[in-house]
């Protein structure tokens, strides 16, 4: 057990609902009324708006926040560091070809301690971190907390999946504690430190570099099932007031910069706005599907997504593959073998893939980029081809993808360090030719 520093301006709790205007405060009347921005704040606060959209968007996204000190106290002379794992795109490799279809087991705790940050590994880029559309993802792996060290991304949306161990995220707004089956989003531009509550910890992570993850439109399913509103939590006010050697670290256009400050900058007293930090469990995600025959999309199954500037196709969408019933009837029941302009990203993060039974274990990732087939192995195929088809219970699964509309080039620590599945290509070669030209045969 590992335990994780004191966070003294600490409350518990969290406010439900997504996107809502939240308004919460960790010292009575630190909040002002019936205003963003008075003469004076109580308690000598500094008022300070964090945007997280245009000014002038249809619903701008803005948090406006009561603390210490402002953040350009926060901030003083940059010095460029390197986090070589961390890769932002564009990042194409002439050397590393992308062009496949790829699983790795997963990638193994190392012996040196690994934070937030030198913990990180990018497996596959997508799109453009400068021209702001696009997505990376890593897996993380994490044996220390970071101690007197902060970090914000301006470059990026993150979406943290565990899979192992808890993970606890101090942020400007509050804390966030999550462990496997809890997914965490942070938000562009907020500043946060990392610990480790028990470990060693691994999961997976989406950065987003496009417009932020939204719940998709529900459409002719109406207004309940899939992600529902009020089960994604966001945290109550908390800060800390600590006069203590510090790090800021940030994320600006794939680059790392560091600065040394005097305090902690977790010091946002209240806030009210609709920019926040989430934590959802993902065992609230009520799935719907075929009650008759034929197997749906896998868009039935999207917990969030990014919208990109064309309607109907995704910067990228979060899917989730959770405990179901299989009911159709005269129904190919597994994913069906298929190509499309989205390319995969899936991890697993417990329990047997009803697609791959083999192969594809918890911890794992596979890609499948745009245009290039797959679907199921020879054991799922005649398994499914054979069954009886009972209504059955898809249980011990969860597994998730990660889909955007952009080619996912591999990363050098991906087709060079992880541990790659050589023989993952081979899963198809059983497949038999069954063609039988005799009229009315199956």
């Amino acid at each position: 057990m590992v335990q994780a520093p004191s966070h003294p301006g600490a409350h518990e709790g969290y406010m439900p609902g997504f996107g809502n205007d939240f308004e919460t405060e960790a010292l009575p009347g630190a909040l002002p009324q019936g205003m963003n921005s008075p003469q004076k704040v109580n308690y000598g606060l500094y008022g300070e708006q964090l945007s997280g959209t245009a000014f002038t968007d249809i619903r701008p996204e803005r948090t406006w926040c009561y603390r210490i000190r402002p953040s350009v106290k926060h901030s003083k002379r940059y010095e460029k560091i390197d986090l070589p794992l961390w890769r932002s795109a564009p990042n194409v490799d002439p050397d590393v070809v992308s062009l496949g279809q790829y699983r790795w087991n997963p990638v193994p705790h190392s012996d040196t301690p690994l934070t937030w940050l030198t913990g990180m590994r990018t497996m596959t880029t997508a799109g453009d971190v400068n021209t702001q559309v696009g997505m990376a993802s890593h897996v993380y792996l994490v044996t220390s907390s970071m101690v007197d060290e902060y970090f914000y991304s301006a470059d990026s949306e993150l979406l943290v999946v565990p899979q192992e161990g808890r993970l606890r995220f101090c942020t400007e707004l509050g804390i966030i504690d999550i462990e496997p089956q809890n997914i965490a989003i942070l938000p562009r531009g907020l500043v946060y430190r990392v610990e480790l509550l028990d470990g060693p910890a691994r999961g997976f992570i989406c950065e987003n570099y496009g417009a932020k993850f939204n719940l998709p439109g529900r459409g002719p399913i109406g207004a309940n099932c899939m992600a529902n509103p009020r089960d994604f939590k966001a945290p109550v006010a908390a800060f800390e007031d600590r006069e203590v050697p510090s790090t800021v670290t940030i994320k600006w256009c794939g680059q790392f910069h560091r600065t040394e400050i005097g305090h902690s900058p977790l010091d946002v007293v209240a806030w009210h706005g609709n920019y926040a930090p989430y934590k959802y469990d993902l065992k609230t995600y009520c799935p719907v599907g075929a009650i008759l025959f034929d197997h749906p999309d896998p868009s039935i199954f999207t917990v969030l997504t990014a919208p990109s500037g064309q309607p109907g196709v995704a910067n990228i969408d979060f899917v989730l593959f959770r405990e179901r019933w299989m009911v159709a009837e005269d129904t190919f029941r597994p994913p069906w073998y298929h190509k499309n302009i989205m390319s995969e990203m899936m991890g697993n993060i417990y329990g047997q893939y009803d697609a791959k039974p083999q192969g594809f274990v918890p911890g794992g990732v596979s890609l499948h980029n745009m245009m290039l087939p797959h679907g199921p192995d020879r054991d799922a195929f005649e398994g499914a081809s054979n069954a009886d088809l009972k209504a059955v219970k898809l249980d011990n699964t969860m597994s998730f993808m990660f889909e955007t509309r952009f080619p996912q080039h591999l990363t050098p620590f991906a087709a060079n360090e992880a541990p790659l599945q050589d023989d993952y290509i081979d899963c198809w070669d059983s497949l038999e030719k069954k063609f039988d030209g005799t009229p009315g045969k199956k």
